[in-house]
């Protein structure tokens, strides 16, 4: 168990908050349902699926169009629809068990990736109104994702809080705690089964403080307001 009583509670969305293979299965099935539509060729969403599922990551939309023999369609208006759509996805449910106990608390949510993916993502889990602070990192500077200083720096001063009165809760451990800790906030990692992102510290910097399986695992009492 991990105490995160009486910090200001700063969470990660991917893999942290819901699965995102979820979301990347949401968008296949619509960016298939476009292909099949417009083009006439049913399967391209499993394809991309399958791909997906065997380690393909950027390449995955125009390695499926080649498998399908469809390599004369434009990739880039799939890429925009995949970016674009709105999601079917849910929270965890150890997740959605948190969000409830976090009502009263100081919270904040910091992603990377397109802004409006994002934005698209915290819609659908129906976490604008329940969270004090969301930073998309993706409508920030160029430059500006995580591991960069500056959304943990806008969370601070958000909250008006010390650093050391922060908790990160995250999964990717090549980027989402070398930070925090650097400026003195706790840093827990989720490892959820089914996760997408590396796991393993690259240097003892970037390992969180502390590695939990289950967000029920973290202590939180009393409540606190930002």
């Amino acid at each position: 168990m991990v105490d995160i009583s009486r910090r200001v509670v700063v969470l990660d969305l991917d893999d942290t908050l819901y699965l995102e293979r979820d979301f990347a299965l949401s968008g296949f099935a619509a960016v298939g349902r476009h292909v099949e539509e417009r083009h006439g060729q049913p399967g391209y969403g499993a394809e991309c699926m399958r791909l997906f599922e065997e380690g393909h990551r950027g390449t995955v939309f125009d390695a499926a169009l080649g498998a399908l023999g469809l390599s004369a369609i434009d990739v880039g208006p799939l890429v925009a629809l995949y970016r674009g759509h709105a999601p079917k996805i849910a929270l965890a449910g150890d997740a959605a068990r948190l969000i409830d106990r976090l009502d009263g608390h100081a919270t904040a949510i910091i992603t990377d990736g397109p802004g409006q993916t994002q934005g698209n993502k915290v819609a659908a889990l129906g976490l604008y109104g329940r969270i004090g602070k969301v930073v998309l990192t993706g409508i920030l500077p160029e430059g500006c994702a995580k591991p960069h200083a500056m959304a943990y720096a806008m969370v601070e001063q958000w909250s008006g809080r010390p650093a050391a009165e922060h908790v990160y809760i995250g999964d990717n451990a090549a980027k989402d705690f070398v930070t925090p800790r650097a400026r003195g906030w706790l840093t827990v990692q989720i490892l959820r089964e089914g996760h997408i992102h590396p796991c393993i510290a690259p240097t003892p910097d970037h390992a969180a403080h502390h590695v939990v399986d289950s967000l029920d695992d973290l202590v939180l009492e009393p409540s606190v307001r930002a």
